[in-house]
């Protein structure tokens, strides 16, 4: 059976507002796992108008006062690029209100593991992975070249290559795809923070040949359809263009809406979290069958209770591309990986101070070497352990 259609997806820079918000998120969880690998974090950022308050939950023996909080936020907010007091946001004159406090005992006394039980999952949920043979990332092709295209604009707004860019952006691409394959990029959009002195034919002319087309190489061709800032202008963004929230990315951060999505946010959040943890682990395993050869696409479900160590259910979807039933390849996946939250930990590593980094630009199909999910080493023992 044949199946056509038109994907889109869609990323934005490490200068939108929901995304700074995450970013500075993940920096409060990566200084109290610096201090204290066993620290239990859940942080959550709102900015607006050179305002930016962070409140959450945090139980760590770590030393990080709130000066220190505060001159944490700054760098953050300074890295990304928000340094002009045009912008209405700015590192040195934002206002920062703090509001954190401990973990509830209640949770804690179901994660927590002693002598006498494992540690269990910081909360009930679903989670999802996918992986697909249409890159050689494993990735849905859509929102990896949408992410590639958000980085370039950082890129060369940080390197002056376009200084009239300014950190708030987004992407958007569309893919034709033919029999499950994507065929050729069908449209493009990037819309793009510009200073109010740069002319919207100058911003699409060097979007076209700075961004777009290094990004896309051999992709690209004269007859992809491109709107660059098509309400014709952008100059007022950022915070002080719209508010932003950690969390709110939650397509962006995956696989731009190829799979499903349990609904839990990433940022901020500890491995304990398996609203993170287990989506790390769906992809480790998902991106490992379809290495592996077991199948072409791949989708796994993993979901948990409350205090409870073991998942309640593990569901395998090949969408009718594997090789060897699905039934024998859930098997496969119960003896070679370890889904329970201590394991997930321990096998990906995962109380290492590395998640601002994963903060913009995906979570996932990204080469950096902190990022152990993203890793293919069981593939061999999966593709030897089904006969192929």
């Amino acid at each position: 059976m044949t199946n056509n259609f038109l994907f889109t997806s869609e990323s934005v820079t490490e200068g939108h507002p929901d995304k700074i918000c995450d970013q500075i998120s993940d920096a409060f969880l990566d200084e109290f796992l610096r201090q204290d690998p066993d620290s239990r974090v859940a942080v959550e950022t709102m900015v607006t108008t050179d305002f930016v308050a962070v409140a959450g939950e945090v139980t760590s023996k770590a030393n990080f006062g709130i000066k220190d909080q505060e001159q944490l936020i700054r760098k953050v907010i300074r890295d990304i690029g928000y340094d002009n007091k045009d912008l209405m946001f700015d590192t040195e004159s934002c206002q920062i209100v703090l509001k954190l406090h401990s973990q509830s005992p209640n949770i804690s006394q179901g994660v927590t593991a002693t002598k006498e039980k494992e540690q269990g999952a910081g909360d009930q949920g679903l989670m999802f992975g996918y992986a697909s043979n249409e890159t050689k990332e494993l990735m849905p092709m859509p929102i990896l070249i949408a992410h590639k295209l958000t980085q370039k604009l950082a890129e060369v707004r940080k390197n002056k290559v376009l200084p009239w860019i300014r950190p708030d952006g987004k992407s958007q691409v569309s893919v034709r795809y033919e029999n499950n394959k994507p065929t050729k990029i069908e449209t493009i959009v990037i819309s793009t923070q510009h200073a109010p002195e740069v002319s919207q034919e100058e911003i699409s002319k060097e979007i076209i040949d700075k961004v777009i087309k290094p990004v896309l190489g051999n992709l690209w061709n004269e007859f992809i359809k491109i709107y660059i800032n098509p309400t014709g202008i952008f100059v007022i963004g950022g915070p002080h263009g719209d508010s932003g929230l950690t969390g709110r990315k939650i397509i962006v951060d995956s696989y731009g809406g190829f799979g499903r999505h349990g609904g839990g946010a990433f940022s901020g959040k500890d491995p304990s979290k398996v609203d993170r943890s287990a989506c790390y682990m769906c992809r480790y395993i998902a991106k490992n069958i379809v290495a592996a050869g077991l199948a072409e696409r791949c989708e796994v479900q993993l979901a948990y209770a409350i205090g409870v160590a073991e998942p309640v259910s593990l569901y395998i979807n090949t969408f009718e591309s594997s090789k060897i039933p699905e039934k024998e390849i859930e098997e496969l996946v119960k003896k070679n990986f370890n889904m329970k939250p201590s394991g997930i930990i321990s096998q990906l590593d995962l109380k290492r101070p590395i998640y601002r980094k994963t903060a913009a630009y995906g979570h996932f199909g990204r080469n950096e070497p902190e990022f152990n999910w993203e890793k293919t080493d069981k593939a061999d023992i999966l593709k030897k352990a089904a006969g192929l």
